[in-house]
Formats: structure tokens, sequence, C-alpha cells
């Protein structure tokens, strides 16, 4: 089997489940097709050999019938002696052919004896030959009529039809046994001289050598259906060993990336404890609390060390966010949720960064949104994580542009779209990845982890939800995340409070749908606009 190219430890595992197909092919006894412009008749004379005898043991009845139907014309015709001689000859014929068959069906493999099981099954067909010529030469040497030498074309046709019928898998089979009893057929026609008898006694001779090339046809169609099933074989074979290959890596790589994911889950504790610490006393420290610290240079480094600590912290804290929801350990928890107050919250939280970088940050919020059934973490996450890249990539005095409302399909979105210098196509992917960082994020002044976008796109998909990163060169990007119509959660129904309720048979939030376009667009009618 072809395993160039695959670990060594995978071939090892899948060499021995498939050590069973080497065998059957070594049963078969055949080399591999691979390479082979054609195929060739010697890597399946054992099977022409099989099909031989599987034929023959079908055709012992009527072989037998015909020895019985010859022997009582035999009989009719021929002095008794003579008849019986040729009785017995063809019935001795008829039992070294069967016990033959038996003793080859008995090999399990023939081992190189392909030549001699040839020899012998063509033996046995020309002594057959010789024995039908006998029976034939035997018969009054005579043809004095039309009639006759008509009877005697056909038997000598259908002699050879049957030959065909009965030993073309065995190279000059036919040849062998159909030609000594058509060239008697052929004198005893020829010698009466008629030109009828003449053409029959040629026809015959004939047709004998055609038959024997048309069955070397039939042979080389055989030969060439067998191949077939061999390289069809083969290619299962390479399929099974490339698909378990397959599936043991990815089984190997699943189990060593939930081996990961496990173990950074398991560490928050270890991981958060000693740098809280550190946070805690620089922060100590840099506030005096205990004391003057004398020394600048002193300050300064305790600056940055609570600046560090707080930039690890904030990588470990996204590593475990993303080990845990690839262990399927991020538990959710879920209540009704507001993707506008999340907006909101998100921008008072980034405010002091925009206002450095002098960035305008552009609400558009379609009014009357109900709640989302989500986890409120999860949620406040994802928004808080798009608007920071956003500021992130989007130079001084730039705009970002923040969009929530419906989605077509009756669902909620929120769109975060910064006027930065975009990412290329081909590197989307790459963002989109674990620790994926694209050109422009590496040459930028503000390099993250690379685990915000996936993280986001995680916890959008736990929420069955719909991730959508867009991107024009020099235009900037655009990420939506959409959830689905399912997570919205129906206003209340009406009772006697003085609630307004919806007409019987509309649908949640149809007025809303009525008034406010669902794709969401800048200027929508029932869009709040606002700025920061």
């Amino acid at each position: 089997m072809p395993l160039d190219g695959y670990d060594s430890a995978d071939k090892n595992i899948v060499e021995r489940r498939h050590s069973g197909n080497a065998a059957r092919y070594a049963l078969r006894g055949k080399a591999k097709p691979q390479g082979e412009q054609a195929p060739e008749p010697s890597n399946f004379a054992s099977e022409l050999l099989q099909r031989h005898a599987d034929i023959h043991t079908k055709f012992y009845v009527p072989l037998i019938a015909l020895v019985s139907l010859l022997a009582w014309a035999a009989w009719e015709q021929l002095p008794l002696m003579q008849a019986g001689l040729w009785g017995l000859a063809a019935l001795l014929v008829v039992a070294l052919r069967f016990l033959s068959i038996l003793r080859f069906k008995k090999l399990e493999t023939l081992a190189g004896q392909e030549r001699h099981w040839l020899l012998t099954f063509n033996g046995l067909q020309a002594l057959t030959g010789l024995v039908l010529a006998a029976f034939l030469m035997s018969i009054p040497n005579s043809v004095e009529s039309i009639s006759v030498a008509s009877a005697l074309f056909a038997t000598g046709m259908a002699l050879i039809g049957g030959t065909v019928l009965t030993s073309y898998n065995l190279r000059f089979g036919v040849l062998i046994t159909a030609l000594p009893a058509a060239t008697v057929l052929a004198v005893l026609m020829v010698m009466n001289k008629a030109p009828a008898t003449t053409a029959m006694a040629g026809i015959l001779i004939g047709t004998t050598i055609f038959c024997e090339l048309l069955a070397s046809k039939i042979r080389g169609m055989t030969i060439a259906q067998l191949h077939s099933e061999v390289v069809r074989d083969q290619l299962i074979v390479d399929l099974e060993a490339a698909t378990a290959i397959s599936d043991e890596a990815r089984r190997r790589a699943e189990e060593a990336n939930l081996a990961k994911s496990r173990f950074l889950a398991t560490m928050s504790h270890e991981l958060r404890t000693p740098l809280n610490a550190i946070l805690g006393f620089s922060e100590v420290m840099s506030n005096e609390v205990m004391g003057p610290l004398n020394n600048d240079f002193y300050k300064e480094y305790v600056s940055d060390i609570h600046r560090s600590g707080s930039h690890l912290l904030k990588l470990i804290n996204e590593i475990l966010d993303l080990s845990r929801i690839e262990a399927g350990r991020y538990e959710m928890n879920e209540e009704p949720v507001s993707i506008t107050d999340a907006v909101e919250e998100a921008k008072q939280m980034m405010k002091l960064k925009a206002k450095q970088k002098h960035i305008k940050i552009n609400l558009q919020l379609q009014p009357a949104l109900p709640d989302l059934k989500a986890d409120a973490r999860a949620i406040r996450q994802i928004v808080l994580n798009l608007l920071s890249n956003a500021l992130k990539f989007t130079p001084d005095s730039g705009v970002v542009t923040i969009k929530v409302g419906w989605t077509a399909g009756g669902g909620q979105y929120v769109s975060i779209k910064d006027s930065g210098p975009g990412i290329p196509e081909d590197e989307i992917p790459v963002v989109l990845s674990s620790f994926g960082q694209g050109s422009i994020a590496i040459k930028s002044a503000e390099q993250g982890t690379g685990l915000g976008l996936p993280i986001v796109q995680a916890l959008v998909h736990m929420h069955q939800g719909h991730f959508e990163l867009k991107s024009k060169m020099r235009e900037g990007t655009e990420v939506v995340a959409s959830f689905p119509k399912s997570r919205v959660i129906a206003p209340m129904p009406a009772n006697n409070m003085g609630i307004p309720h919806q007409p019987s048979g509309t649908p949640p939030f149809a007025s809303n749908r009525q008034t406010v376009a669902a794709p969401p667009m800048v200027g929508v009618g029932g869009v709040t606009e606002k700025s920061a």
C-alpha cells in the first residue's frame, strides 16, 4: 500500500489493521498492477485456469451425454469390438479430465505451477480431440450425397462451437481440441470430390482457425476484466488505507487538542493567582501605600511591571476562554440580554481609548428591540472584542460605526465597521484562526494576541448564530454577528393591566418589521443615530 508521506506511527497502526489485504493479494498470486501500461496475461494465468476448471465442472453432464450418444451410434455402425474399444477410450478420457479438475480445485495456491497445469489441461484437450477424430475415422468413409455431407458439416460446426464455449480460457485449447476432428471431416468431404463438399471442408478448417482467434480475443477481454478488478480492489485498499490514516491522524490530533484545552482550562487558578499578586503588589507600590519610593527608576519599573502583568493576565484570560470553549467546558448562563445595552456599555468602556485617538463612534440602533435569550457575559465579550479590534485598527481621527437591528430572518444582529486599512482577502482565514494575525496587524504598533476574533466566532456559534467578516483594502473592515430568531424573546401576552398586546394572528414584532427594514442599512426609518 502506498503509505509514503504519512506519519510513521499512523502507518504502523494502519499496516497492522490492513495486513489481511496483503495476504489476499498473495493468495491470488499476482503482482499489484501499479505502473503497468497494459495487463500482462502471465499475471492472470491462475485465474484463467480456475475459470477453465469451473466451466468444465458445469459441462460434465453434457459431455457424458455426448459420449453416450456417440457410443450408441458406434454400437449401431461399427463392429462390437471396435465400438467397445472406442467407448472405453472415451470414458477413460472423461475420467482423466474429471480427476484432474478435482485435483486442481483442491490446491490452495498454484505457487508457480501455472505452466504445468496449462500443459496438463491442453494434453487432456488433445486426447479428447483425438478420441473424437478416431470415432469419425471409423465411420464409413464414403460421403455419397450432399445430405450426408451437410450432416457431417453441421456436426463439425457444432463440435467447434462447443469447443469455443468450453476451452477459450486455454491458449490454443480450441485448436488442439477441434482441429483433429475437423480435419477428419474435411478429408471425408473432400473425398466426395464435389465442389460443394470441398467448399464445406475448407469452411470447417477456416472456421476452426477463426474460432481459435475468436477465443484469443475472448481470453484477452477476460484478462482485461480481471485486470480492472485488481485495479479496483487496489484502489479500494488504498482508499481504505488513506481513510484509516486520516481517521487515525484526526483522532490523535483531536485527543492532543482536547488534552491541551483541558490542561489550560484546569490551569486557570494556578496561572491567575500569581499574576493577581503581582498586579496587586505593583499597584500598592505604585500608589506608595506603604511609604514613598525615593527612586524615580523604581516608580518606572513598578509601572512597567503592572502594565506587563495586566497584558499577560489579559492574554491568559483569552487563552483560557478559548480553551474552555474548545474543551466544551464553557457553561452558558442563559438569561434575557439586550444587545443595545451591551453596545452602550462597551462604548462607555472604550470611550477613553477612542478619545485618545480622536475616533468618532457612531451608533445606529433600531428602537424597541426585545431581549435575546443568551449568556450576558458572552454577549458583552462579543461586542467588547469587536469594538476593541475596530478601535485598534482605525487610524487617528477615524470613524467606527456600530449598528444593531433586525435580520431578514427575524433575528437580531450587531455590526461594527471601522475605517481602517482593511484586510487582504487571502488573509481573512488566517485572521479568523487561533493566534492568527494579518500583515497589517503585525506591522501595527498595537499588536494583539490573535485570539479576539476566534473567541467571538466561537461564542456566536455557541448561540447558534452566524459570524461574518467583510473587508476591503483602504476602505475598512465590517464584522457582523447575527443571532437566530429562536433566540429572540417574544413580548409578554396581553393582560388586564393596560399593557398593549399583539392583535390575534399577528406574529411577534410584526409592527417593528413593518416600519423598519430587515437588512442592516444606515439611515433606515426607526433607527436612532448617536455619535461619540
